[in-house]
């Protein structure tokens, strides 16, 4: 296939009620429930066109609505339909697995609505369980490139009736290297069947599988590609080297949600461990977490138990929490890219927020360069421990400096829905291979048990101890 990209390229910002987009009146019904009537402009743009059929292009940034706008069309188009095992009707890839179970959160219960089986299949979960899901039939498979290639390799998944494929935040998955198994997945695909792809970006890799795979597809551009200077605050702080874990400090322990990006796995858990020392509620999450871990600490940050989350960009890549007002550089990104993914934790939906980037006097310069290529002028000042403009500008203020006392692994264990590593599958009758893990909680999916019964003993292990766990494929 080949397409250009400038095909009916459109703009629409007016508000548009759910009603008159000739969605399935269950699916109205049940937005209006949950108190949505007027559909995001990335929503009333893309919707008459995917429901017509169209192969579609959306370029919007992350907060615009677009799970909805692609979600909305697939459904509406699976309505009436039946999926037969292993046999998906419709997919939706996604980068990582947080970003699979946002989405997976959002449409099966509308899903339900109407009859169909929407499940996951992510990296870090129990395969047995996704493939059993997947044999007795899904409409509208959520997932991450890594594990459904697994899927397509032992043949617990066939792709050759999939009719819709709906690719999000296209842009990150060809920053994380995942567009090989993509292509891989798309060629497995009919090739007249209708394809979705919404992306912050539209150019480089992403250009490329547009080409290759997308039949004259309308393109709908509700957002720029630089980052909002209407709903954000962007700010450089400049300070000395022994004030900065101070100064962060103090903006952990500020009121409102936060989320600091820090560049390495090991810098999320000892900073995240100081915060927690001086009495500031943080949570750490990066790629080197449990699957059941990397939920609770993201349940944590949703319900407010947490009020700092501290993350690298890659695990990051699927938050999308409402009313997080600030987002804390506290590594300068690595490019503008980077920039524009972490700025686009806050001030979603309409909502504002503040971004802060912390740097020292020799990283002035170069960040400078970073933000003028993401389109935006920061404001820059000097700041110090208990600076008033500090507080201003984050509500920064001095903790309680009473530590706060972590889980024990115990109860981290029974949190992630599953046993040691070794341990059998969970609700295994007979025990099972050793090496897997507890099954997925929220989005469908079969929760964990607490490991095999039967010959496999506590947990499923042999005599002899279970292999290592396999390294999972996502980050």
């Amino acid at each position: 296939m080949s397409t250009n990209l400038s095909t009916s390229a459109s703009t629409t910002t007016a508000s548009v009620p759910f009603a008159d987009l000739s969605l399935p009146r269950p699916l109205v019904r049940a937005l209006e429930a949950d108190g949505m009537t007027d559909a995001f402009a990335i929503q009333a743009a893309t919707l008459p066109d995917a429901l017509a059929g169209h192969d579609v292009l959306g370029r919007a940034q992350t907060g615009s609505g677009k799970t909805l706008a692609f979600g909305l069309a697939l459904l509406a188009r699976l309505d009436g339909g039946k999926a037969s095992p292993k046999k998906p009707r419709a997919l939706v890839l996604v980068p990582t697995r947080e970003l699979a179970m946002q989405v997976a959160e959002v449409l099966i219960p509308l899903a339900k609505t109407l009859g169909l089986w929407c499940r996951t299949a992510v990296g870090g979960m129990a395969f047995n369980r996704q493939a059993d899901a997947l044999s007795r039939g899904v409409d509208l498979l959520i997932a991450t490139p890594g594990r459904l290639s697994d899927h397509v390799r032992q043949g617990t998944c066939a792709l050759d009736e999939i009719g819709y494929v709906a690719l999000d935040e296209a842009d990150q998955m060809a920053d994380m290297g995942f567009l090989p198994q993509v292509r891989e997945i798309l060629d497995l695909t009919p090739a007249d069947g209708q394809r979705l792809l919404f992306s912050a970006t539209l150019d480089g890799d992403v250009s490329k599988l547009v080409q290759r795979y997308l039949h004259n597809p309308v393109t709908h551009s509700v957002a720029p590609v630089t980052a909002s200077v209407t709903s954000m605050d962007h700010y450089l702080l400049q300070l000395a080297q022994p004030d900065k874990m101070p100064v962060i400090t103090e903006i952990g322990a500020r009121d409102g949600r936060t989320i600091m990006f820090v560049r390495t796995k090991h810098h999320v858990d000892r900073l995240t461990t100081k915060l927690r020392s001086q009495g500031v509620p943080a949570g750490a999450l990066h790629g080197g977490k449990t699957q059941g871990q990397r939920n609770r600490v993201l349940a944590d940050f949703k319900d407010g138990r947490t009020t700092v989350l501290v993350a690298t960009d890659v695990a990051a890549r699927g938050i999308h929490v409402d009313d997080v007002s600030l987002v804390l550089h506290v590594d300068p990104p690595a490019d503008h890219k980077d920039y524009l993914h972490r700025a686009g934790r806050t001030a979603r939906a309409g909502a504002s927020g503040t971004v802060v980037t912390l740097i020292t006097r020799d990283q002035r310069r170069q960040t400078l360069r970073l933000t003028d290529k993401a389109g935006v002028k920061p404001k820059s000042l000097l700041v110090t421990p208990g600076d008033a403009e500090l507080a201003r500008i984050t509500g920064a203020r001095r903790p309680s400096g009473v530590a706060l006392v972590d889980k024990q692994p115990q109860q981290e264990q029974r949190r992630s829905g599953g046993g040691r590593p070794g341990g059998g599958r969970p609700g295994g009758r007979n025990g099972g291979r050793p090496g897997d893990r507890g099954g997925q909680g929220r989005g469908g999916q079969a929760r964990g048990g607490q490991g095999g019964q039967g010959r496999g003993g506590n947990g499923g292990q042999r005599r002899g101890g279970g292999r290592r766990p396999r390294r999972p494929v996502d980050a």
